[in-house]
């Protein structure tokens, strides 16, 4: 049975049930990753944790070592990734505790090393039309039924730079656009993972509404509050997903350099 790959975003350190076996760091040709790898199961699953932003919560997502963090996945055995991540709720009727299964993103990064092929290795061009894994997907809307957790069924998320939040009038531009959620990690994350013929899904939480959404200030605070308001859920969630997870990928992801490279 493969080994399934859970990074966690703000205000999700660890998951509940997870029993640990080691800690284990690991050397990658991109530097350190953002934390030790957490080596355990759920249940009869091997599950490798690994917190985006350190466990002290110190690494800022514009500072965050993509590449390093997925070839770490990789190097560990890892094929599939469950993202979970806070965001910002753009689109209409998103309200904070909402959680999103995403089906697209739009990446409005800037300063980010986002490939493993920067022309030494080869030239590749990875096919990005659907970026997160429809088997993943799949089996996280079954599982929402299965525990009775209420998930939004696709959403658009769009990757920022940070670490500044976000103006009202960017805000209204990204939702012009079609995006439904705003996040500072989202990318280079989800095209990392393709390169590396990884399955990659996001689940996102909506920690509070986007800049001019509301007319409240917008706060870190609310950000915790609401990821730890949404523990129960998410504890749920991720351990029926991995009871449904299918021992065999039957999805493109893991032939995605298949007549990408030149």
């Amino acid at each position: 049975m493969s080994k399934i790959g859970v990074i966690g975003g703000s205000g999700l350190y660890r998951i509940e049930g997870f029993v640990l076996k080691k800690h284990q760091a690991v050397t990658t040709p991109y530097g350190k990753p953002s934390d030790r790898y957490l080596l355990g199961k759920i249940g009869k699953t091997e599950i490798v944790f690994l917190p985006r932003h350190g466990s002290r919560h110190n690494v800022p997502p514009h500072m965050i070592n993509y590449r390093a963090n997925i070839w770490g996945f990789q190097k560990l055995g890892v094929d599939r990734i469950l993202s979970i991540s806070a965001v910002g709720g753009i689109k209409k009727g998103l309200k904070p505790g909402d959680i999103v299964i995403l089906d697209q993103v739009m990446d409005m990064t800037r300063n980010r090393k986002s490939t493993f092929y920067d022309g030494k290795s080869g030239v590749v061009h990875i096919d990005f039309t659907d970026p997160y894994c429809p088997e993943l997907r799949e089996t996280l809307k079954k599982a929402g039924k299965r525990a009775g957790v209420p998930v939004k069924n696709g959403g658009t998320y769009v990757a920022v730079e940070g670490p500044r939040l976000e103006t009202a009038s960017e805000i209204r531009g990204f939702g012009i656009l079609g995006g439904d959620v705003v996040g500072m990690t989202g990318m280079p994350e989800a095209s990392l993972a393709r390169e590396l013929e990884i399955c990659y899904s996001g689940l996102s939480v909506v920690a509070n509404y986007a800049a001019g959404i509301s007319k409240r200030k917008l706060t870190v605070a609310e950000v915790m509050e609401a990821m730890k308001a949404t523990t129960e859920q998410i504890k749920c969630l991720l351990g029926e997903t991995f009871r449904l997870v299918p021992d065999e990928r039957r999805c493109a992801c893991g032939e995605a350099l298949k007549e990408a490279k030149i």
